[in-house]
């Protein structure tokens, strides 16, 4: 029996995964899973550059405007649910489409996440509120005598990934680092990984541009509309944090928008740093569809 096929069509931030995507996956007649993990958000459609519903009536998508705003997901809650979703899906079809950004979500897929428990909300709300009153450096004081091994490699300016060891430290009495294997997960489908990738010059000049679309399309008034939210993690994402700023009144309109290009461009740089250690990525630009069509094809047949 033909094994079941998962395409894994990933690249950076604007390079033209979405269009490629739909094109192969109608060649297909097959299924589009998102991994984008801020696509999953319903109150987020323009500034993620989210499938419009054209796009969604060409081809069938899940994992996209399926979450609250305050609703809590992971990358290991990601794997789950498409994990079961796939099986579901390759009782009609022989090839889905996996497509998205996330660089943690599609490694999720790929080569699983560690087992690594579920916080639960009463250390959440400590963790939290130790660090609203005692501040970030407190904070990694103690991660440095609790888990000196993952102290040593995390970045200390970030939070969220801080208080995410500690508050695995407290409810499990162990540390982070022995929660961390980093061991492959075999899947009993064959993944085939194609990366979109253009000149740097060409790819700054598409995310520039699909700013200015997204400002015209509305992505000021979709801010305004989510601002109450503004402490959320989902919304800690370009496009959004820079508005915020705007709205409370400590940057100009434009300079919002040059922020947001240019913090779109450092992510761009931050996903290709990431992609590029994938030596099982074959890369292509996109306008080359047929040739990644007939690479597909000779590692499917």
């Amino acid at each position: 029996m033909m094994p079941h096929t998962l395409i894994v069509l990933i690249g950076p931030t604007g390079v033209g995964k979405t269009e490629l995507s739909l094109s192969i996956a109608e060649h297909f007649q097959t299924s589009i899973i998102s991994a984008d993990s801020r696509q999953l958000y319903a109150d987020l459609k323009i500034g993620t550059a989210a499938p419009t519903p054209e796009q969604l009536a060409r081809v069938t998508h899940y994992f996209v405007g399926t979450l609250q705003l305050t609703d809590y997901y992971s990358a290991a809650q990601y794997e789950t649910d498409v994990l079961s979703k796939l099986e579901e899906l390759f009782l009609n079809h022989e090839t889905v489409l996996l497509t998205g950004g996330s660089m943690m979500y599609v490694d999720a897929i790929c080569k699983g996440i560690d087992d690594i428990p579920t916080v639960d909300s009463e250390t959440r709300e400590l963790m939290l509120h130790r660090y609203e009153k005692e501040g970030l450096e407190k904070l990694c004081a103690e991660l440095k005598l609790l888990d000196p091994e993952y102290y040593k490699i995390v970045d200390l300016k970030n939070p969220k990934r801080v208080i995410h060891a500690l508050e695995i430290c407290y409810m499990t009495g162990k540390t982070y680092t022995s929660f961390r294997t980093r061991t492959y997960k075999e899947r009993p489908f064959r993944i085939i990984k194609i990366g979109l990738t253009r000149n740097r010059e060409e790819l700054y000049d598409r995310i520039n541009r699909r700013v200015d679309i997204m400002m015209e399309e509305g992505l000021l008034e979709e801010a305004r509309s989510v601002y109450p939210y503004k402490q959320l993690n989902a919304l800690n994402t370009v496009g959004y944090k820079e508005i915020f700023n705007y709205l409370d009144g400590e940057w100009t309109l434009d300079f919002a928008i040059e922020k947001i290009k240019q913090n779109s461009r450092i992510y761009s740089r931050k996903q290709m740093t990431w992609f590029k250690r994938d030596n099982d990525i074959t890369w292509f630009h996109p306008d080359q569809q047929q040739e990644i069509m007939k690479h597909i094809k000779n590692l499917i047949s």
